[in-house]
This record gives C-alpha cells, structure tokens and sequence, in this order.
C-alpha cells in the first residue's frame, strides 16, 4: 500500500499537487489556529470558514477568483459581527450564529443558481485530489503571508492574546490586529476549501492547535507542535484517501482528530490517563 502511494506519487502529478496542498494548508491552519484557541475565538473560525461561501458562489456565477470573493465575505462577517455586538444587547456567540448561518444559507441558494459551474459537494466537503498547479501556487503564496505576518507581528499577537488589557495600556491598537489577525483567518480559511471544503475547515484550524495546547505551555512550541501536527494529518489523510478511495477532507479531518486523541490521553502534563500521577505527585 505504501509503496503503491510512492509510485503513485511518482507517476501522477495530481497527486503530487493534492499532498503538497494539503501539507501547506496543515502548516497555515496550525499557525493560524494556535492564536484563535489562545483568544478562545474558534466560533469566530467557524463563522467565517462557512460565512464565505456566498463569495465563492458570486465568484463561479461572474467569473472571477474565488479568493476574492470569499475575503471579501470573510471580512465582512467579521465586521457584521462585531457590528452586532457592540451594536445590540446581544453577546458575541448570539451574533456569530445569526451572522454566519444567514450567510451560509445564502451561499447556499447562490449555488444552486451555479450548478453548471461548480460543484456543491466538492465545495463543502472539498476535493484534494482535483488541486490544480494554479491552487498549488496560490495556497503557497497565502500560506507564506500568513508566516510572515505571524513573524513580523508575533510580539503584538502574543500579547493581545494573553493580555488584551495590558496591550491596550502599552498603546497597542488591539482592534486593529484583531481585524488583521480575522483577515488572515479568512485567507486560511479560503485556501482550505479546495483540501476540506467549507464544513470541515474549522477542523483544519482547531484540532492541531488544540492538540498542541494539550502537550505544552509554550507559545512558539504550541505553533510549531500544531504545524507539525497539521502537516502529518494532510500527508496521512492523501495516503489513505488515495489508498481507499475515501473522500480526501473527511480523511485528513479524521487524522487530525485521532492525533488530538492521542494527546488528550496521553499528554504528560494533561493527558487524561496521568491524571491520577498528578494528583498523587500534588498531594
């Protein structure tokens, strides 16, 4: 089986392109993900990972790039939401579940009016193994931006997600990197379609994140853990999708999933199963 996925990948460029995709997608989400599970935003992910979907419904029906359509919707359910909120007696979770419901319904209706152009189930549950070199281009271009963003602004990130109190006293604008760091969500979470689709990018974004939380206490190592963790599941998850023919998305979802379990049990600072060493050791 092995050996049939190496020759493959020797063979058949798709295939190439599929892995390649998907291990950039795994890095960018990991980077990503970490500072949305330290702010305790993965709603906020969630929201914009379906909430795009009317973009990339206007973009098939009149011909442009979907990446921007999709940015464009992103950006503007971020703001709705944040619009509502400060606007209403409502609380955030209350304007993240009307917003980006609405608008994913609406995406919705949009792509039935774009049946001839593109394909629903492709784009909620993607389709990895169907990347073109042009999407292989433009995930590494998103998936360089977003690490050169986290670098240049890593000091500012950090502290507005540990302390948004002590950033503003520092002078820091927290609304501003709030809204830069939700831009580049969105972008994640663009580029993630073709790999997982709409309905299963917020996997892509919070379980590596979180299984990294589980397993340190450091920053730069939770980013480097999730990455890690996030580039491992989209090489597993092709293997086994091309091994078995299972839907690409689903598969790397599930690798995601099954290494978050290995940490949720087997963490040794919060594993489940050395819970009771701990109490032990405190006692």
């Amino acid at each position: 089986m092995i050996q049939s996925f190496i020759e493959g990948m020797m063979n058949y460029q798709f295939l190439q392109y599929a892995l390649f995709t998907s291990m950039l997608v795994g890095l960018a989400s990991g980077v990503i993900g970490s500072f949305i599970i330290l702010r305790g935003m993965s709603l906020m992910g969630d929201a914009i990972s379906h909430a795009v979907l009317p973009g990339v419904a206007i973009s098939y029906m009149f011909g442009f790039s979907y990446i921007l359509g999709a940015t464009v919707f992103g950006m503007l359910t971020a703001g709705l939401i944040g619009f509502v909120t400060q606007r209403s007696r409502l609380k955030n979770d209350t304007a993240i579940g009307i917003v980006f419901s609405s608008f994913f319904a609406l995406g919705v209706i949009l792509i039935s009016f774009a049946q001839s152009a593109t394909d629903l189930y492709h784009i909620l549950f993607g389709n990895v193994l169907a990347v073109r070199e042009s999407d292989l281009q433009m995930t590494a271009i998103v998936s360089g931006i977003v690490l050169l963003f986290v670098f240049i602004f890593y000091k500012e990130l950090k502290i507005t997600s540990f302390d948004p109190m002590m950033a503003k006293a520092y002078g820091l604008n927290i609304t501003l990197i709030h809204y830069l760091l939700m831009f580049f969500l969105t972008l994640v979470a663009v580029v993630s379609l073709q790999t997982v689709g709409t309905i299963l990018v917020i996997a892509m974004l919070i379980t590596p994140a979180a299984t990294a939380y589980l397993l340190t206490n450091s920053l730069v190592k939770m980013i480097a853990i999730s990455s890690t963790v996030g580039v491992l599941s989209a090489i597993l998850g092709v293997f086994f999708s091309y091994s078995f023919n299972w839907p690409s998305g689903a598969t790397i979802v599930l690798a995601c999933a099954l290494f978050f379990l290995l940490a949720f049990c087997f963490s040794p600072s919060k594993g489940i199963f050395f819970a009771h060493k701990r109490v032990i050791k405190s006692e």
